[in-house]
């Protein structure tokens, strides 16, 4: 055992040396049996410790990659580890440490491969429905006004208000976007985000933007962070930002109606559009505003990769995420937030990797901002994605290979090829039956594109199943293989809302603190696992010493 302890030690102290331009070496450490049967008893040493928290939950928080599927968080996990200098398999992402998971099945009730409207309902309102629907159910016919009514479904946000906590979303798309536009909104069509685009025998519903400002539950929203100011305005106003019109034929300008609704009620709302005007409610908290409408774009808020460091033009998701927490921490009753990494499905959809790992990493802080500024005691944490995509990790590259990098070189034509590429979509550059030469480009590039095997206009979601990751009161209520519309279900259950608003009453309001109290979500973490291993080494070699 010495001379494993001595090889685990001393991997300990060169790891954090290792640069992600030299070829990674694998350490003598990692060669023994050793290493690895130790690692595994420490591991197991966390999981015998675990006691799940079955206290009430205070708060509820739900992060959404869009179109986060395994295979997008594994080449994050790697690519984080590698932007920080060292291997990367090895990695963690905040959202991995957690203790509970889960999968969830995906499908529509139309579709074996679905969209962000129908996961997003079934995410929000514990229903599936059909792909494309946004809030109704199957029993709503795509495209169809008038089978809307009497088929909406209520949603968690709806659940929380009514059990009096403050609500808010946070997205990197438009607010009016198929993700957040589920927690509000009832439409047969995930495209009517303004009247521009719905049809004229559908005038007897809303667009989903009137529907945020004007109808219950997204008029109450205490916070609501995104892009998409241009399904706000109509086309005769010109964003000074953007230099380009509103998209609105109604004339309706539903941001200085949200303005005057506010007024008209007596509360105090501020609208704003700039990471500065966001700055004081991450600093300075909130003080006397109970409101705030955050449109940071035009249309969907700018890729991580694209921002100029030296200029803030918009707030990341993390600052988005910090700003809201602080906002509807002032309620007793406490909050339910959803945080969408939107802009991981988009760069996606057009073959581009690095863009899309750089979003989930950017999610991924965030998460850890709210673990920051809540506690594992009171607020359930859980982290999922709504679909997947036909991202693929390619070849047999060697340890410590860059993960946008060449994977090898093909037998048959010669030729070399990327770890990361896509089943389908528009980056196809195949001519005459021969694959484009990657000889001189720059594969990490932000502005690579990966090579595809099937030609598409844009390359599409995948159905696999995607992970559930979860922390705090109830989260080990998620386990095994679910369908995707039991997950609400679970955050209902664990707050005492929705359905399940009788279950404080069955087991009193308070349970005693549990294991896992330890405001981190987990009970031993891995940093403890770290030091439980590097402790029993140490003193081993010390007994054997003296």
């Amino acid at each position: 055992m010495a001379t494993g302890c001595q090889l685990i030690l001393l991997l300990l102290l060169v790891r954090p040396m290792l640069g992600l331009g030299e070829a990674f070496k694998v350490s003598a450490a990692e060669e023994s049996p050793t290493f690895w049967l130790e690692m595994g008893q420490a591991d197991l040493q966390d999981s015998l410790r675990l006691v799940p928290n079955t206290r009430v939950a205070k708060n509820l928080i739900i992060f959404v990659g869009d179109g986060m599927g395994l295979s997008n968080v594994m080449a994050s996990r790697v690519y984080l580890g590698q932007s920080e200098g060292r291997p990367g398999e090895d990695s963690q992402l905040s959202f991995e440490k957690f203790p509970y998971t889960a999968f969830s099945k995906t499908y529509s009730v139309s579709h074996q491969v679905p969209d962000s409207a129908s996961t997003a309902t079934a995410l929000f309102t514990g229903t599936k429905t059909n792909s494309g629907a946004v809030g109704v159910s199957a029993r709503a016919k795509i495209n169809d006004c008038d089978s809307v009514f009497g088929n909406e479904l209520t949603s968690i946000l709806s659940w929380a208000q009514e059990a009096g906590k403050a609500t808010g979303l946070v997205t990197t798309t438009r607010v009016t976007h198929a993700t957040p536009a589920a927690l509000y909104g009832h439409s047969p069509h995930r495209e009517w985000e303004s009247d521009a685009k719905m049809p004229k025998n559908a005038f007897r519903c809303k667009d989903l933007a009137r529907q945020l400002v004007e109808d219950l539950p997204g008029r109450d929203l205490k916070v609501i962070f995104g892009g998409g100011r241009k399904q706000f305005k109509p086309v005769t106003d010109i964003d000074p930002v953007a230099n380009k019109t509103g998209a609105r034929l109604d004339g309706l300008d539903l941001v200085d109606y949200w303005i005057k609704e506010k007024e008209n009620r007596n509360v105090r709302a501020k609208y704003i559009t700039t990471a500065a005007q966001l700055s004081p409610f991450i600093n300075k908290g909130p003080g006397s505003v109970e409101y705030v409408m955050g449109l940071f774009n035009h249309n969907h808020m700018k890729f991580e990769a694209d921002k100029k460091k030296d200029q803030v033009e918009e707030p990341s998701l993390t600052d988005m995420t910090r700003a809201a927490i602080n906002i509807l921490q002032k309620n007793n009753k406490g909050f339910f937030l959803m945080v969408e990494g939107g802009r991981i499905d988009h760069a996606h959809h057009a073959n581009n990797a690095k863009r899309a790992l750089s979003e989930t990493v950017s999610m991924a802080e965030a998460v850890t901002a709210a673990l920051n500024a809540t506690s594992s005691k009171d607020t359930l944490i859980v982290v999922t994605a709504d679909h997947s995509h036909v991202l693929t990790v390619n070849g047999y590259p060697k340890r410590g290979n860059p993960i946008l990098g060449v994977a090898g070189r093909s037998a048959k034509d010669n030729l070399t090829y990327t770890t990361l590429m896509y089943s389908n979509g528009p980056s196809y550059h195949m001519r005459e039956g021969r694959r484009r030469n990657l000889e001189g480009m720059d594969t990490a590039s932000k502005n690579f594109f990966q090579d595809v095997l099937v030609p598409l206009p844009n390359e599409t979601h995948s159905g696999e199943d995607v992970p559930i990751y979860a922390t705090g009161p109830m989260a080990h209520l998620f386990r095994g293989v679910v369908e995707q519309s039991y997950v609400p279900h679970v955050m209902a259950y664990a707050a005492c809302i929705g359905r399940n608003k009788q279950h404080c009453q069955r087991i009193g309001d308070r349970l005693p603190l549990t294991a896992e109290d330890n405001g981190s979500g987990q009970v031993i973490g891995g940093w403890m696992s770290l030091i439980s291993v590097v402790s029993t080494c140490i003193l081993y070699l010390f007994m054997e010493k003296y």
